[in-house]
C-alpha cells in the first residue's frame, strides 16, 4: 500500500500568514498539522511509501522540512504549478502523481490540512476489512457547514448517496478528504477524468464510484478540523491545547497575562500585554497590547494595540493604532 498526502494548495483564505509558508506547517500544539499525519503513516507497516504532493512554489519548504524530520517514508512529488490559477484540481493532480510515480498499489489519500482525532491505521483497518473503496465521514452538526463538503448518506456503513457541496443538505454527515482506493480503482481515476469527471473535488470521484460499485464510510466521533480559515486553525489549536498554553523557553514574557489556548513561539517578546486564544510566531514583539483570537506572524512589532480576530503578516510594524 502507498499513501498520498495532498499539500498542493495555496491557502489564500489564510493570507498573509500562509502567503510564504504552507498552511500544513502551521503549529498545532508541539507539532504541525501535516506531521500528525506523517506520524500515523510512519507507524503503519502496511504503508510502504508516502508521496507528498505539493506545488513548485512550496517545494523547497517541503524538501527542507522532510530533510529535517525523523520520518523515513515521505517522498516529495511536485506538481508543475506555481500559482492558484494553474492548479490541476485535486483529482487532476492525483492522476498526474499516479502516472509520475508509477503507482500500482492500493492507495490511501489524505488532505494534508486535515486534523483528525482518529489514528489513520484505524481507517486502514476498516478499508482492509471492506476490501472496497472507503472514505472517512464526520457529522459536522450544522446544515450550513455541510454545504461546503461532500454529503454522505449511508445504509449501515455503505454509501448509498453522495452529493458534493449540496445547496440544500438533508443531513450533516460529510466526507473529510480521507480516502482509500483499491489498486484497480486507482486506475479508474484516468477513466473518470476521460469521461469529463470534475478534476477539482475528490468528492465527485466518490460520487462517480458510488454509482458503479460499493463504497463504504468509516464514521468517527471526536474531532475534525479542516484547516482552511483563521477560525478553523485557531479552533484546532484550542482543541489541541485544551485550555493550556505553550510558551517557548526562549520567548520573553514580562508583566503580561497569557490566557488559554495561546502558543508563543521562540524568540517572541511580550511585555505589559494580555494574549488569549492566539498564536504568536517567532520573534514577534508585543508591547502594551490586548490580543484575542488572532494570529501574529514572525518579526512583527505591535505597540499599544487592541486586536480581536486579526491576522497580521510577517515583518509588520503597527504602533499606537497607526
Amino acid at each position: 500500500m502507498k499513501a498520498v498526502v495532498l499539500a498542493g494548495g495555496y491557502a489564500t483564505r489564510l493570507w498573509p500568514i500562509t502567503k510564504h509558508r504552507p498552511k500544513m506547517f502551521l503549529p498545532v500544539g508541539d507539532t504541525t498539522v501535516i506531521d500528525r499525519i506523517f506520524e500515523d503513516l510512519e507507524a503503519d507497516n502496511r504503508v510502504e511509501e508516502v508521496y507528498v504532493s505539493t506545488n513548485e512554489r512550496f517545494a523547497g519548504e517541503f524538501r527542507e522540512h522532510l530533510d529535517d524530520s525523523q520520518f523515513e517514508k515521505p517522498t516529495l512529488s511536485v506538481e508543475d504549478t506555481t500559482d492558484e490559477d494553474e492548479k490541476f484540481g485535486v483529482m487532476g493532480a492525483l492522476a498526474q502523481l499516479v502516472e509520475r510515480e508509477d503507482v500500482d498499489d492500493d492507495l490511501v489519500v489524505i488532505a494534508g490540512d486535515n486534523l483528525i482525532s482518529f489514528d489513520v491505521s484505524e481507517f486502514v483497518d476498516f478499508f482492509a476489512e471492506k476490501d472496497a473503496p472507503a472514505i472517512a465521514a464526520y457529522d459536522v452538526g450544522s446544515y450550513e457547514r455541510a454545504k461546503s463538503y461532500g454529503l454522505v448518506e449511508l445504509d449501515g456503513d455503505e454509501v448509498i448517496d453522495f452529493q458534493e457541496k449540496p445547496d440544500d443538505p438533508n443531513s450533516t454527515l460529510v466526507s473529510i478528504a480521507c480516502y482509500a482506493y483499491p489498486r484497480e480503482v486507482v486506475h479508474d481515476i484516468d477513466t473518470y477524468l476521460s469521461e469529463d469527471g470534475n478534476p477539482d473535488e475528490p468528492g465527485w470521484f466518490v460520487q462517480w464510484l458510488q454509482d458503479r460499485q460499493s463504497v463504504h464510510a468509516y464514521t468517527f466521533e471526536g474531532a475534525w478540523f479542516d484547516i482552511g480559515t483563521p477560525e478553523s486553525y485557531l479552533d484546532a489549536v484550542a482543541w489541541t491545547l485544551d485550555g493550556e498554553r505553550i510558551v517557548a523557553d526562549d520567548a520573553t514574557v514580562e508583566n503580561s497575562t497569557i490566557g488559554e489556548n495561546v502558543h508563543v513561539l521562540p524568540g517572541a517578546e511580550i511585555t505589559n500585554s494580555n494574549v488569549e486564544n492566539s498564536v504568536i510566531f517567532s520573534d514577534a514583539t508585543l508591547r502594551d497590547c490586548d490580543i484575542r483570537d488572532s494570529i501574529i506572524d514572525e518579526d512583527t512589532v505591535l505597540e499599544s494595540i487592541d486586536f480581536s480576530g486579526a491576522l497580521v503578516g510577517a515583518h509588520t510594524t503597527i504602533e499606537n493604532g497607526g
